[in-house]
């Protein structure tokens, strides 16, 4: 007798998902929006504005509507910079046929998400940007955010030089903290110093909590560590939901070091609460900690901002 083995059931089902979806993709969902634009006198992006209010479920399926489309310059659109959201507007119109007197909400409505998208795309450009550029100690500029961040997190403490075991103060590995940036260039630098300019007082408590005598932690290496974790956030398209609910337009790169300062801030308290044996543990903790935060981004309604006064 054949036994079927663990394996055989998961991959079966993946081959059935795979058929159905292309299946779907390629024949169904024509039929059925052919069908649906007769009976209701509306396109699927017409649709989809009308019965979604505006936010992340709204725009990702806008967005999976154009790129699905078999028409180019419909898929394309989705690909196009902020500045040119207002021409994509008009060819989509165009090509669709939908009447500004008829709908006259749809074009603001699809205004907001393609810029939404379009300003999903600059915002990553803009993170990567500050990602790939190294901290440079003959670079003046940089040098002034690094001395920024030693003032706003250690006001009444003189730095008696630029090199200094005093930078473990804040949470660096050594006495120049420009080699603590060679992971995530100048973002890190840019995160930390917003969290301490934005929001001082809760940075210098999370500062304070983090020199705790048995499970206390580096506050300036956790808080590079979790530069990374907003960046793969952000390659991903996993913050998309943030975004989308959180901006009625492009989002900047302020909304991205707010999201930032929500990790520290979470993560310093997820830490204390969870209360690890010791810092050997900060992997196991943190990876926890993501999943939380995937998690709650899954979600399309998502909105993770800092619920604390300032």
């Amino acid at each position: 007798m054949l036994h079927r083995s663990g394996m055989e059931v998961p991959c079966l089902l993946n081959m059935i998902s795979l058929i159905w979806n292309y299946l779907y993709s390629t024949l169904l969902r024509s039929w059925m929006k052919w069908i649906l634009r007769k009976l209701t006198g509306r396109c699927e992006l017409q649709r989809i504005c009308a019965s979604t209010v505006q936010g992340a479920e709204r725009t990702m399926k806008i967005e999976y509507s154009l790129k699905s489309s078999k028409n180019e310059v419909l898929k394309t659109s989705v690909d196009g910079s902020v500045e040119n959201v207002e021409n994509s507007i008009q060819d989509i119109m165009e090509i669709k046929k939908i009447s500004i007197q008829k709908d006259p909400d749809f074009k603001i409505n699809l205004q907001i998400c393609l810029l939404q998208i379009s300003g999903f795309k600059k915002l990553f450009a803009d993170v990567e940007y500050l990602r790939k550029q190294p901290f440079e100690s003959s670079n003046k500029q940089h040098e002034d955010m690094l001395l920024k961040l030693w003032q706003l997190m250690m006001p009444h403490v003189h730095l008696k030089s630029r090199i200094t075991k005093q930078w473990g103060d804040i949470g660096f590995q050594g006495e120049d903290p420009k080699t603590d940036f060679r992971g995530m260039g100048m973002l890190g630098l840019h995160n930390l110093v917003f969290f301490g300019e934005h929001y001082t007082k809760v940075a210098r408590q999370t500062l304070s909590r983090s020199n705790h005598p048995k499970i206390g932690y580096s506050y300036a290496i956790v808080g590079i560590n979790l530069t990374e974790m907003a960046y793969s956030m952000m390659k991903s398209g996993l913050l998309k939901s943030h975004f989308y609910n959180l901006v009625p337009g492009a989002p900047q790169l302020q909304h991205f070091h707010q999201f930032y300062c929500y990790l520290l801030y979470e993560f310093d308290q997820f830490w204390f609460k969870e209360g690890p044996s010791s810092i050997m543990e900060f992997n196991q903790y943190r990876e926890q900690f993501h999943e939380r935060v995937k998690r709650l981004l899954q979600d399309p309604k998502a909105l993770l901002t800092l619920n604390f006064k300032k």
